[in-house]
């Protein structure tokens, strides 16, 4: 088990889960809704959210190869990628989904994308991808699984974790968030930058 491959993971997931920045939309999702049917919504959505995210960390590195699309390119994009959602953390301008109760607000938006979204689902990819052993599908799906059981238990705490941290506290806690997610992001880009470059200078030499 490679634990520091776990608790990357899990800091990436469990940012870009955002479930304590989630929680005002979370609440609004379920408002009027009992107890227990608020229940059955959180553990639905994490299920969900868990299953989604733990099928792709195995089924990325196909998709890649079928794709014909490097580890490094996806770096790039996904280093881009994770940075523009973290500017947005930043920034406050994350957009709210509508609330339609004609759908399973567990499934969406709840789980897809909030809790499981592109950039979880391309930062999932990204960790496997390098060296996909079986230590490393193991050390991610943990990071994965202890994640959403930290995000599953604050918003089962929702209305609690609400009023203790307020308005304000969850925005600064976004913020926050945003900034670990931002410098995530700095260095997967530079990392794959750092790998296309070399591969770059790699062919240039032997073309020389």
């Amino acid at each position: 088990m490679d634990i520091s491959l776990a608790v990357r993971t899990f800091i990436a997931v469990f940012v870009l889960a955002d479930a304590l920045g989630n929680l005002p939309v979370f609440l609004v999702l379920t408002k009027g809704m009992e107890p227990a049917e608020r229940s059955s919504v959180i553990n639905r959505a994490a299920l969900v959210a868990t299953a989604v995210l733990v099928g792709f960390a195995f089924l990325g590195q196909p998709i890649l190869t079928y794709l014909h699309i490097s580890t490094a390119s996806l770096e790039v994009a996904g280093g881009l990628l994770l940075l523009l959602i973290a500017l947005d953390m930043l920034r406050g301008e994350l957009d709210e989904p509508e609330v339609n109760r004609d759908r399973d607000v567990a499934i969406t938006p709840l789980a897809l994308p909030l809790l499981a979204g592109p950039g979880t689902l391309t930062t999932v990819m990204l960790l496997v991808s390098d060296t996909p052993t079986l230590t490393t599908y193991a050390s991610v799906v943990l990071g994965i699984v202890t994640a959403m059981l930290v995000t599953w238990l604050i918003m089962s705490q929702s209305a609690r974790v609400d009023r203790w941290i307020g308005r304000e506290g969850g925005i600064i806690a976004t913020k926050l968030l945003g900034f670990l997610l931002a410098a995530l992001a700095v260095e997967i880009g530079i990392g794959g930058l750092k790998e296309l470059l070399l591969d770059s200078t790699t062919t240039v030499g032997w073309g020389g």
